[in-house]
């Protein structure tokens, strides 16, 4: 449901709560500043009426001296202001983004598979910028420019309440304005949003996949699509600026009609002779500085409603609700009984179930293989064990006999090490890549020695900063089975009780599968291991086999008694081997 601008103005505000006393004396400061101005015209009366007209020599000789005043006071009100304001803005901007960078990061696995990585990159960078210019630019002119606005019609009435009752007449005229306006403001604000995020979406697009656009010549196809894209931001943008243009012309217009009235009202015979040079130039000098704010306070109108619609986008984030973990057992580390019971499972952005009422059980420290062809729900399975996804009743996985939604989430995906063949690296050391997540302090010959037993060292050792060498965004400096040798590295430091290998090897070169098998069967020792594989010859010495095909088991057993039965995994064997293997 759409919260109104007043909700969500409210809710930002409530962030300045940490930050009071210094956001008062910003307040402070900008109505100082105001005041300042409006002195300076007040002030005109008597110099003029006093100093000019009476040729009153002390007047005037008090008048540069009370100019320079009014000036340093201008000054030191204006920098306690900006400075207060911009402390404020970026510390709230810098809570707002530590918050949802570490809210996405606790989002359960569906909300990522629903939204792009451009969508929330946009959130995390561009929308807090213009929440930060919804707080500063846009708090800073509606406090200073609203407060001066108020002080030069108090200045206007005491100089001559029935002349400025005249310019009253517009008030309510311009708040009508602002009110059509600011709908508008907010329409096209979330339409800006949208465009950046698919801005930066398909910015991303092009950046992760410049490898794929070269090799099948996309230039122009990416080219074409950004084009619209870009194109379609810059509409909003000049719709955003027409708007704001036609709103401070009519409201300009509205001002200067109603000094036009008074200027007439003045020259009336009845009138020239009750006012004095002094009023009558304080009230024009009031009139004519009252168009600057009022153009600046229907101009800020935009960046507020910019910035409504940004926090808007960001709250929307905040709001959803964090990865279910309200499992209260704890575990050390488990034995590693594994029962899949009656499980059907559908994925949140499809209809169709990727596994049906499968049921199959993995003996503690059994090795266990899944085969089957793609899409046949393999995969699944371990996404499910580590509980990315939760599973609905009937459906039940069990890990040494209890449910894993009743497992607390870190002591549960403890017991997991996962070796997919989407292998992420982050841009870091290759020794920090190996330690990911560890919460205890590595020794450097421990590290060598995973290192040695992943096959990691033999091309790090080469190498002039070994294992600190920095590996490159995603591990853009390394092959595809170095990466792999690291993730499996990884595996191996982490030492967990289940051990996921979902097609491991597949980035893997003959001989250094071979050598990575020997690493992995060291590694699957006392464990329980579940190796997923398209490679057939990596499994034959399974514990067991299941083949699974439409999110089903249809066969099981080791891979001689398979062979015998001359069914589905024998019909996998005859197409990849091209005969039977005994």
């Amino acid at each position: 449901m759409d919260q109104t601008t007043s909700q969500i103005y409210k809710r930002l505000i409530s962030y300045v709560g940490n930050y009071k006393s210094i956001a008062i004396l910003a307040v402070v400061g900008m109505i100082g500043y105001s005041a300042m101005d409006a002195l300076f015209i007040q002030l005109m009366k008597p110099f003029i009426d006093q100093g000019l007209n009476e040729r009153n020599n002390e007047v005037l000789m008090y008048a540069p001296f009370v100019v320079i005043a009014l000036v340093l006071g201008r000054g030191v009100f204006n920098y306690m202001s900006s400075y207060c304001l911009s402390y404020v803005g970026s510390q709230v901007v810098r809570t707002l983004r530590q918050q949802l960078f570490e809210h996405i990061l606790h989002l359960p696995v569906s909300f990522h598979d629903k939204n792009s990585s451009g969508d929330l990159i946009s959130k995390i960078t561009f929308d807090t910028e213009q929440v930060q210019q919804a707080i500063t630019k846009a708090l800073l002119i509606v406090v200073r420019e609203g407060s001066f606005v108020l002080f030069l019609l108090v200045v206007m009435f005491y100089t001559s309440w029935k002349l400025s009752m005249i310019f009253l007449v517009i008030i309510p005229l311009v708040a009508a304005i602002v009110a059509v306006v600011s709908k508008r403001f907010r329409h096209i604000s979330k339409k800006i949003q949208s465009a950046m995020g698919q801005v930066t979406r398909s910015s991303e697009q092009m950046l992760s996949g410049h490898k794929v656009i070269h090799g099948f010549g996309g230039q122009a196809q990416e080219t074409e699509q950004f084009s619209k894209i870009n194109n379609h931001n810059r509409q909003q943008r000049v719709k955003m600026d027409a708007t704001r243009a036609i709103s401070v012309s009519v409201i300009q217009v509205l001002a200067a009609s109603a000094m036009a009235v008074i200027l007439w009202v003045v020259s009336l015979p009845s009138m020239i002779d009750t006012i004095s040079s002094g009023d009558f130039m304080v009230l024009i000098a009031s009139m004519m500085m009252l168009l600057r704010p009022l153009k600046q306070l229907a101009n800020v109108n935009s960046d507020l409603m910019r910035g409504i619609a940004a926090a808007q986008s960001i709250f929307a984030v905040l709001d959803e609700q964090r990865e279910n973990d309200t499992g209260t057992v704890s575990v050390d580390k488990v034995a590693g009984l594994i029962e899949l019971k009656q499980v059907t499972f559908n994925y949140p952005t499809k209809e169709e179930a990727v596994l049906r009422d499968l049921s199959l059980t993995i003996k503690a420290g059994e090795s266990v293989a899944l085969v089957g062809r793609s899409g046949s729900g393999k995969s699944t399975i371990s996404n499910l064990l580590p509980r990315y996804y939760d599973l609905q009743p009937p459906s039940e996985i069990l890990l040494d006999g209890v449910s894993l939604a009743n497992y607390k989430l870190t002591d549960l995906r403890r017991q997991f090490a996962l070796v997919s063949q989407q292998v992420v690296l982050f841009n870091d050391t290759i020794a920090n890549n190996i330690c990911y997540g560890l919460e205890r302090k590595v020794s450097d010959s421990e590290l060598i020695n995973v290192a040695k037993k992943a096959h990691v060292w033999e091309f790090v050792k080469d190498l002039p900063a070994g294992l600190n060498t920095m590996v490159g965004e995603n591990g853009v400096m390394l092959s595809g089975g170095q990466r792999q040798r690291i993730a499996i590295a990884r595996a191996i430091l982490k030492d967990a009780p289940v051990l996921i290998l979902d097609e491991a090897t597949s980035a893997l070169d003959t001989e250094s599968e071979k050598l990575i098998q020997q690493a992995l069967e060291e590694l699957m020792k006392d464990k329980t291991s579940i190796v997923i594989a398209h490679r057939l010859s990596t499994i034959e010495n399974s514990d067991r086999i299941y083949v699974i095909d439409h999110g089903q088991v249809i066969e099981s057993g080791d891979h001689t008694s398979l062979l015998a039965k001359e069914g589905a995994y024998a019909a996998l064997c005859k197409m990849q081997f091209g005969g039977l293997s005994e």
